[in-house]
C-alpha cells in the first residue's frame, strides 16, 4: 500500500474540511488593523499568508505566529503605506477573500505572457542591452522586475510579440531570445555564470527572484562596495531541550521585509512554527522558532553560518541603493531601451527596477547611482530628466511610513488596549504551554 499517495489525500481532506478562518479588525487598535488567520499548518502557509498582504503594499508593523499541533494561528498589525488603518471596503474583502483559500494555493503568473528569466555578473548598461535586444527582436516588455546584489544581476521580464500581442511560442524565435540574451550576459568575460530561460508561467515574481539569486549563490559573494546603510545583525541558536532553531534579526525596518525573511526560510525548508515580529521607530526585530521539514533543528555550524548569510542576502537584494526616478508617460515601441541608454550614456547604474504598463501607459521605477555604485551627482540626474523630459521623469521619495503611530500602539488604553493585552497574553500563554517560554512569576 503506498502510505504517501494515502497521507497526501488525507492532507488535501483536511485542508478543505478545515477552510481558514479570517478575522480582520479595526476596533481592536487605534493605530492599526488586525488580521487574523487560523489555518491548517502545512509548509509554506505562513509565506502565502504574508504575501496576499505585501502584495497589497501594506506594512506589517507587528505579527504573532504561533502553532499548536496541526493549527496555526497567525495575527498581523497592518497599516497603508501613509501608516493608516484600512478602510477601503474593497481591499479588506480581498484580504479576507485571498487568506481564505490560501489553502489551495495562489499564484500571481502573468497569463498571455512570455517569461524572461536572466541572471550573470551586473555591470554599467547591461540592462540598456538586455532592452536593446528585445526591442530589436520585436519583444514588448509588459512587466519587469530587476534586481541586483553583490555584482550579480537577476531579473524576470514579461513579453509578448509586438505585432501579434500574443505569447512568443515559435521555437525558433525563443532560441533567438535566448542566445541573443545569453550572448549580452556574457560580456568578455563571465562565460559560465549568465543564464536564460524561457517559460510561459512562473511563480510569485518576488520569490522567483529570490530563488534566481539564491541559485546564483549572490550570498556567498563579498559585495564590491561596503555602503554605510547599516547591515543586519542575525544570531542563530538551537535550543535542544525542545528541538527548536532560534532565529534572530534585527535590522533598519523597510516596505516587505517580513515576506523576504519568510520566502528565504520556506525556500530553505524551515518550517516557522512561532514568531514575533515587532517594529519600533525604524527598526524591525524578528524571533522565529523554525525546524527543518522533517522536524529537526539546524545541525551543524556550516548550516548555521548559511543561514545568516542567506538571510543577510535576502535582507539586502531589495535594499533601495541609489536615486527614485519614476517613468510615467505614454508606452511606445523601444522606450525602455531609449531610457536605459540615456542612463548608461551618462554613467548611470540602475541598481533596482520595476516595469509595468497600464493600458497605453508606461509606469517604471528606477534606482540609480553613479557608475561606482556611489550616490548619483544631482546636476547628472538633471541632464537625465531633460533628455527623457522633465514632465515624464521625476525624482520621487520612498513612501513615508509613521512608526509614531506604531508606537503609539503600545500606549493603547480603554477597550482596544485591553483587548489587545489579552490577545498578547493568549499568544504568550500558547508558547508557555508549548515550553517556548518560561513563567516570570
Amino acid at each position: 500500500m503506498e502510505w504517501t499517495a494515502c497521507l497526501d489525500e488525507y492532507e488535501k481532506l483536511v485542508f478543505r474540511m478545515n477552510t481558514p478562518r479570517v478575522v480582520i479588525d479595526n476596533a481592536v487598535c487605534s493605530t492599526a488593523t488586525l488580521v487574523k488567520v487560523d489555518s491548517a499548518r502545512r509548509h509554506g502557509i505562513l509565506l502565502e499568508a504574508v504575501q496576499v498582504l505585501t502584495d497589497l503594499n501594506l506594512s506589517i508593523k507587528k505579527a504573532y505566529i504561533s502553532s499548536d499541533g496541526r493549527w496555526f494561528m497567525d495575527v498581523f498589525h497592518v497599516t497603508d503605506q501613509n501608516g493608516d488603518k484600512l478602510t477601503d471596503e474593497s481591499v479588506i474583502h480581498y484580504i479576507e477573500q485571498s487568506l481564505g483559500t490560501i489553502h489551495f494555493g495562489t499564484s500571481n503568473c502573468s497569463n498571455g505572457l512570455t517569461a524572461l528569466e536572466l541572471t550573470g555578473t551586473d555591470r554599467l548598461g547591461l540592462l540598456s542591452e538586455v532592452f536593446a535586444v528585445l526591442a530589436d527582436l520585436q519583444c514588448n516588455v509588459v512587466e519587469s522586475k530587476v534586481w541586483t546584489h553583490n555584482g550579480r544581476i537577476a531579473s524576470l521580464i514579461y513579453v509578448k510579440d509586438c505585432d501579434s500581442g500574443c505569447p512568443i511560442e515559435d521555437s525558433q524565435k525563443i532560441d533567438r531570445i535566448e542566445a541573443r540574451l545569453r550572448n549580452v550576459l556574457k560580456g568578455d568575460n563571465d562565460i559560465r555564470s549568465a543564464k536564460t530561460s524561457v517559460s510561459m508561467a512562473v511563480t510569485h515574481t518576488e520569490r522567483r527572484l529570490h530563488q534566481m539569486m539564491f541559485a546564483d549563490r549572490d550570498y556567498d559573494r563579498k559585495p564590491i562596495l561596503q555602503h554605510s546603510t547599516d547591515s543586519p545583525v542575525i544570531t542563530v541558536q538551537n535550543w535542544a531541550e525542545r528541538g527548536y532553531s532560534i532565529v534572530n534579526i534585527q535590522c533598519k525596518d523597510r516596505a516587505k521585509l517580513l515576506f523576504d525573511v519568510v520566502c528565504t526560510l520556506t525556500d530553505m525548508d524551515y518550517v516557522v512554527f512561532h514568531a514575533t515580529i515587532k517594529t519600533a521607530g525604524d527598526r524591525g526585530h524578528m524571533e522565529f522558532y523554525i525546524r527543518h521539514t522533517d522536524g529537526t533543528p539546524i545541525s551543524s555550524e556550516p548550516e548555521r553560518q548559511r543561514v545568516i548569510q542567506c538571510l543577510q542576502a535576502a535582507i539586502q537584494r531589495r535594499a533601495s541603493e541609489g536615486v527614485r526616478l519614476e517613468l510615467c508617460t505614454e508606452d511606445r515601441p523601444g522606450l525602455l531601451a531609449y531610457v536605459t541608454r540615456t542612463f548608461r550614456e551618462n554613467g548611470l547604474n540602475v541598481t533596482r527596477a520595476e516595469i509595468s504598463t497600464t493600458k497605453d501607459n508606461a509606469l517604471n521605477v528606477f534606482y540609480v547611482t553613479d557608475a561606482m555604485g556611489n550616490p548619483a551627482d544631482p546636476n547628472t540626474i538633471e541632464s537625465v530628466r531633460q533628455k527623457i523630459g522633465l514632465s515624464d521623469l521625476k525624482v520621487k521619495e520612498l513612501p513615508l511610513i509613521y512608526h509614531a503611530k506604531g508606537e503609539r500602539e503600545e500606549q493603547a488604553v480603554g477597550v482596544g488596549g485591553a483587548v489587545l493585552l489579552s490577545l498578547g497574553s493568549l499568544v504568550r500563554r500558547n508558547l508557555y504551554n508549548l515550553g517556548l517560554i518560561r513563567s516570570h512569576s
